[in-house]
């Protein structure tokens, strides 16, 4: 059987945390099965929980910044070495193996994100992610929790995430596509409905409307931050 030998990760998978110590362990466990092609870095905003110490041992680096996801991010971008940055938030799961991603990523795609499914089972999560997916198909915008992935040389020439507290993701996807429409990935990620459930999944969604639209009008992300968690 041939052993395949990595000179460079293929990937580095930037995970931003903050008080995550319950879910950071699960996560970085059921990532091991990508190494040594990923690496895996946990860019912690300041937790005042374990969740950078209990990060050490499952994953190639944890950086520590101050909080805030979109400097999170750049921040592991800039110390990652994979060709392929994804960026995984702490309560999404991936269902896809490293062949899979491999896969993937053998046209080496500018960038893309993967369909999303929600993590419980009330009939109005199913078709409030179907929506997400067909909506995020139709505008090729995509949310933080679809794993995001772009290449490393054009994220850091394109400065990376904007420095804004609220819709970076979509910024983002909004200067990607400019240059090419997304790669969606066949595979799914499991997100965790709990923002749905605790409050409410109508109200929630009605919420996100109201943000993403006055994000679309111009509104700025320091002013929707306030409702967003609120």
């Amino acid at each position: 059987m041939t052993t395949l030998h990595y000179t460079r990760p293929l990937l580095s998978v930037i995970i931003p945390v903050l008080n995550e110590a319950a879910a950071i362990v699960p996560l970085l466990k059921q990532l091991q099965s990508w190494r040594p092609a990923a690496e895996i870095i946990v860019v912690d905003g300041g937790s005042q929980d374990a969740s950078a110490e209990l990060a050490r041992d499952y994953c190639d680096r944890v950086l520590v910044t101050a909080p805030g996801r979109a400097l999170q991010m750049n921040t592991g971008a800039e110390h990652a070495q994979g060709t392929t940055l994804f960026f995984l938030h702490s309560d999404t799961r991936p269902d896809i193996t490293l062949t899979g991603l491999q896969q993937l990523l053998v046209n080496k795609p500018l960038w893309g994100f993967f369909r999303v499914r929600l993590s419980g089972h009330a009939w109005p999560l199913r078709l409030v992610e179907t929506m997400m997916n067909l909506r995020s198909r139709l505008t090729r915008i995509a949310t933080g929790d679809q794993l995001l992935f772009v290449r490393r040389t054009d994220f850091l020439a394109m400065a990376g995430y904007a420095d804004i507290p609220l819709m970076e993701d979509v910024e983002l996807c909004r200067r990607l596509r400019r240059h090419t429409s997304p790669r969606i990935a066949t595979a799914v990620v499991t997100t965790s409905s709990r923002r749905w459930e605790e409050r409410g999944i109508f109200s929630t969604v009605l919420t996100m409307w109201r943000l993403r639209l006055a994000y679309w009008l111009g509104v700025s992300p320091r002013r929707l931050v306030k409702t967003y968690y609120g």
